[in-house]
């Protein structure tokens, strides 16, 4: 992904005045430079072709892997140094007022929530397109488009950020020494720490069919936390010690591959452990020298990277690079630096200039395998929303009136932001409902509530109703539903709708109208390269044997979509 940022126009704050390698001859003149036009707040974030950076003056900002500038977003006030990407190309960022903004990869605005203060660290995406919003205060929990899921209210501040849990949700510490790991769908598990946590990660091996929390502490000292089936396990367990090697100093970074950790401590040592094994593999000397601040503690400014090739220390100091096997690659020193280099997938090394210039100097030859594609990486696994469970006997009502009472408790929870737990079943319920032999004004209320709910592994299930249903309120609902949920970046709804315009399958004018508005929705939050297949689909709907309503809402899109395309 690295590549996406490393051929871009802009980066952060530094000057380049000193570079040197172990082996090899350093350029003389950088590999290529550009002007940044800006303070940058925040280091870019990178996907689907292109990047974005934040600026100070509340603009976001966004370049094309030329270099080419986008588009230029103002958000009409500050603006928090944090911005994220989903794998479509959405970008997620807040000011600092707390206002959570979502823009798509064409810089248009699709929606603001407020939030009870700015982001403190940078969002995370789930696998079916959620958002998990830190801030000082509270987690909160947003589908891709805007619906409030559930909100965590937190203890104390946070103590490391927010990071993915390769299980599909979060894992972080707080100031009060509390690890907290936290699912999907907000169930909680708690560790009470006896020592001060610098660095944490998400980690399986030895064939485990989940993820292990392992702790790098402060002192240098390793723990693992256990597994994400131990939800059972009261909060505020007390993590028990294990036989794991010790740091020769505070980490600063790390990173993972396997069941291998690499690590870069404040005394500039990188070490790679491999956790089968419970030993440090080896240690090498990086170009870090021990970072102090005012109270004397180490200053966690660094960065690894953990790939194919090797493994990479970044700091405002500079960068070194090392083999799997420890023998040490390169070495490069930087002077007056302000903030974290980048090293892309290309073998060169990105740095800013306090000038406002971003530097490129060719580092490696070696280039690291990657496919081209027009989004970010698939999902690591899923959570198992798109399949209707076995429901429990008492989450099956009997009567009518008990199955509306169900309804309207979900619809509240939805207006409220509290689904929280329940949404997995509640997700079975609504398929139930929707599918089975309930009135129709039911049926239409379920799966309209399944599109708030907004998860898209549940699209391929509203799918399969659009084409199998016979009732056409029943077809215009699952269509509608789609539209809401709005991440389609595979665009498998946009297939199963074209299929049905070009074999003429569908005549119903209130069905193609669904059609057509929910075109315009799923193209706009992803931006093109979908929004150019929905604009030709939405031109065979403005042909003069399609409904007339059917032609006046494609009209309409189009020209949306032709405007957001423009800009």
């Amino acid at each position: 992904m690295l590549s996406f940022l490393l051929n871009c126009v802009f980066l952060f704050t530094a000057a380049v005045t000193g570079f040197s390698q172990d082996s090899g001859q350093a350029p003389a003149e950088p590999y290529w430079r550009q002007a940044l036009g800006g303070a940058v707040l925040s280091l870019p974030s990178y996907q689907a072709q292109s990047a974005v950076v934040a600026l100070d003056g509340g603009n976001i900002r966004a370049y094309s892997t030329t270099g080419t500038s986008m588009w230029n977003f103002f958000s009409g006030g500050r603006i928090s140094p944090y911005v994220t990407r989903s794998r479509e190309g959405t970008s997620y960022f807040s000011r600092t007022n707390g206002t959570l903004i979502a823009i798509n990869r064409a810089g248009r605005e699709l929606w603001r929530r407020g939030m009870d203060g700015p982001l403190s660290a940078g969002a995370i995406t789930g696998w079916d397109g959620r958002i998990f919003a830190p801030t000082n205060g509270k987690i909160y929990c947003y589908t891709a488009s805007g619906n409030l899921l559930w909100f965590k209210v937190l203890d104390s501040a946070f103590l490391t950020p927010p990071a993915a849990d390769r299980d599909g949700g979060i894992i972080f510490s707080l100031n009060n020494n509390h690890v907290y790991r936290v699912d999907p769908f907000g169930n909680v598990q708690t560790w009470r720490l006896s020592n001060t946590p610098a660095v944490l990660l998400s980690l399986k091996y030895n064939n485990s069919s989940h993820h292990n929390i392992t702790v790098l502490y402060t002192d240098g000292s390793m723990q693992e936390l256990g597994n994400s089936e131990d939800w059972f396990l009261s909060a505020f367990n007390t993590a028990q010690p294990s036989a794991l090697p010790r740091l020769s100093a505070r980490p600063l970074a790390a990173a993972q591959r396997e069941d291998k950790i690499a690590v870069i401590t404040s005394d500039g040592r990188i070490s790679l452990v491999s956790m089968t094994e419970r030993r440090i593999l080896w240690t090498g000397d990086s170009h870090i020298r021990e970072i102090i601040n005012n109270s004397g503690n180490p200053v966690p400014e660094a960065e690894m990277q953990f790939d194919e090739r090797g493994i990479y220390a970044l700091s405002k100091d500079g960068a070194t690079g090392f083999t799997h096997d420890g023998r040490r690659l390169w070495l490069s020193y930087l002077n007056n630096a302000a903030a974290v280099p980048a090293f892309g997938n290309d073998g060169v090394l990105y740095m800013g200039g306090a000038d406002w210039i971003l530097y490129a100097y060719k580092i490696e030859d070696r280039i690291l395998p990657e496919i081209n594609d027009l989004y970010g990486p698939a999902a690591e696994g899923s959570y198992g929303l798109g399949r209707q469970r076995v429901l429990e006997y008492f989450d099956l009502p009997v009567t009518e009136n008990e199955t509306r009472m169900r309804l309207e408790q979900i619809n509240e929870a939805l207006r409220t932001g509290t689904v929280g737990t329940n949404e997995p079943a509640w997700t079975s319920f609504l398929m139930a409902v929707a599918a089975g032999r309930h009135p129709i004004q039911f049926r239409i209320g379920a799966l309209s509530m399944l599109g708030r709910l907004g998860s898209q592994e549940t699209i391929p299930w509203l799918i399969h109703i659009f084409r199998n249903d016979d009732e056409p309120s029943i077809k215009t609902a699952a269509i509608n539903a789609i539209g809401s949920i709005g991440v389609d970046p595979q665009g498998i709804a946009l297939q199963a709708f074209l299929y049905s315009i070009i074999n003429s399958s569908i005549r119903d004018e209130q069905i193609l109208t669904a059609v057509a508005s929910a075109t315009g929705m799923l193209c706009r939050f992803s931006g093109p390269p979908l929004s150019e297949a929905g604009i030709r689909m939405l031109t065979l709907l403005t042909a003069n044997h399609q409904p007339p309503a059917a032609r006046r809402q494609a009209q309409a899109e189009l020209e949306t979509l032709r405007i957001n395309n423009r800009n």
